[in-house]
């Protein structure tokens, strides 16, 4: 089984989280391509960079906001891959509060290349950075608190339109609104608002959108078996928003981390956001300390203050035994006839039950006594998230009571195998039963995307692959 482990010594935010899983094996390239599907209208750059953190090294990954402040570029939004920058600071383009250890300040760095970028900001923390490197291009862009990146602010709708209208797998577009609705449901519920009246002023800025959707596209790349997380540093201190002071973690966060182990104070400043909080809350199977399976890579996300500890989010690739995953609860299956329920809210209902931990939400039509059509509602979750899908179900749906069974589940152990085809390069997913290879299949997308590039028929692409892996096959004589 292969495992993905958070260790959050030091917190996670949505930037570290890209530039970790960036640098434990999701391609870059691979990630630039997907994430300028968005229909953003060029509203951004992202940059990613080798960098240095209290002599760790890492991945940098920075999205700088080009929409308003530069006009339009063609397309949607722009993406370029740098390398080698050697310096131990980044730019918080998420102000979603101000930091009441207030300073004033000035830096200039120079590099081995040109860049500049100059902030300034309109809160009380006001500070202005200046990075010129000598490589030939300039880039500046100003940052106020009342109009954060000079975009307007996006609700739930906006976001779901912006993702649904881009040429983003299905698996991604899904887990992006799954982590997307983690953060909506809390800001409703903290500001005490129906879900669809939350505006975000922060995570519906350009450079949130990206790294929610981005940490969707590289946990589809990885397509890892199960994803695992130690308990979270989420820091300490007070931070200033409109409504005054507000302690560490921020009441967002409070509300995304309920039922995950959280430590605090190790340092006093904010380690741990509502977008990082709301890919953990959206993602991890387990919270756990123990790290007992085979690390096969390690990555590191650098964040952006220089603090006494690593400000830096690292995670694990490794493989763990099947037998071990025996050992701990298996799901959980709960369902409930309905058949006075306004059919229009299955929809909402079923969003929310993904936000809530569903792995599995799906609707079958049945006909209950004297004849009335009905609908049986099934959702699929783990016994750790299992209270909050109920009180989905019993608050949003017209249900009285909810039938629950422990399911088993006997899966296929499988691989993933990039294989190439003289229309250009695809995944293959292998499965293997008690070690022997049973079948293997291309991943749609893959094909979807020759298909289109070489304009030729899909179905041609397919015989294509299975022909030329087939070959590939007979010369490595598996066992079939």
């Amino acid at each position: 089984m292969n495992i993905l482990y958070y260790d959050c010594f030091a917190g996670i935010s949505g930037d570290m989280n890209l530039g970790a899983l960036l640098d434990a094996g999701a391609d870059p390239d691979y990630f630039l391509r997907e994430i300028s599907k968005l229909n953003l209208n060029g509203e951004f750059e992202v940059t990613i960079a080798k960098a240095l953190k209290k002599g760790i090294s890492g991945i940098k990954v920075d999205v700088r906001l080009t929409g308003e402040q530069r006009g339009p570029h063609p397309g949607s939004g722009h993406a370029k891959h740098g390398h080698e920058h050697g310096h131990e600071h980044g730019h918080d383009h998420v102000h979603e509060h101000e930091h009441v250890h207030r300073h004033e300040h000035n830096h200039e760095h120079v590099h081995g290349h040109e860049h500049a970028h100059e902030h300034n900001h309109a809160h009380e923390q006001g500070h202005t950075h200046e990075h010129q490197h000598e490589q030939g291009h300039t880039h500046r862009h100003d940052h106020h608190d009342d109009h954060p990146h000079g975009h307007h602010h996006r609700n739930v709708e906006d976001i779901e339109r912006i993702i649904g209208a881009s040429s983003l797998s299905d698996r991604v577009k899904e887990l992006s609104m799954k982590i997307f609705m983690q953060v909506a449901l809390a800001e409703a519920k903290v500001h005490g608002k129906p879900l669809e009246e939350v505006h975000f002023h922060e995570v519906g800025a350009v450079d949130s959108i990206v790294d929610i959707v981005g940490a969707a596209i590289c946990l589809d790349y990885l397509k890892v078996d199960k994803i695992l997380a130690s308990p979270v540093q989420v820091g300490g201190g007070f931070v200033r928003c409109a409504h005054g002071l507000i302690p560490v973690p921020a009441p967002a966060t409070v509300e995304i981390l309920k039922g995950i182990p959280v430590k605090a104070g190790l340092v006093p400043f904010e380690t741990t956001t509502p977008t990082g909080a709301a890919i953990l809350a959206a993602v991890v199977d387990e919270f756990t300390d123990k790290t007992d399976f085979v690390m096969e890579a390690v990555g590191y996300g650098l964040g952006n203050r220089d603090l006494e500890i690593p400000n830096v989010l690292r995670v694990y690739l490794g493989r763990m035994e099947d037998k071990k995953e025996s050992a701990s609860p298996g799901p959980i299956l709960l369902e409930t006839n309905i058949d006075d329920m306004n059919p229009e809210l299955y929809g909402y209902v079923e969003e929310q039950l993904f936000a809530r931990g569903a792995s599995d939400v799906f609707k079958t039509p049945i006909i209950m006594k004297k004849g009335r059509p009905a609908v049986k509602l099934s959702v699929l979750v783990g016994p750790k998230r299992e209270k909050d899908v109920l009180e989905v179900i019993f608050k949003e749906t017209t249900s009285l009571g909810v039938r629950k069974f422990p399911v088993g589940k006997a899966m296929l152990e499988r691989s993933f195998v990039k294989h190439s085809t003289r229309y250009g390069e695809v995944t293959i997913k292998n499965s293997y039963f008690e070690g022997k290879l049973v079948k293997y299949k291309p991943e749609y997308e893959d094909c979807k995307r020759l298909a289109l590039a070489n304009s030729v028929p899909i179905s041609k692409i397919y015989r294509e692959i299975y022909t030329s892996y087939e070959v590939k096959l007979d010369e490595s004589q598996p066992e079939i």
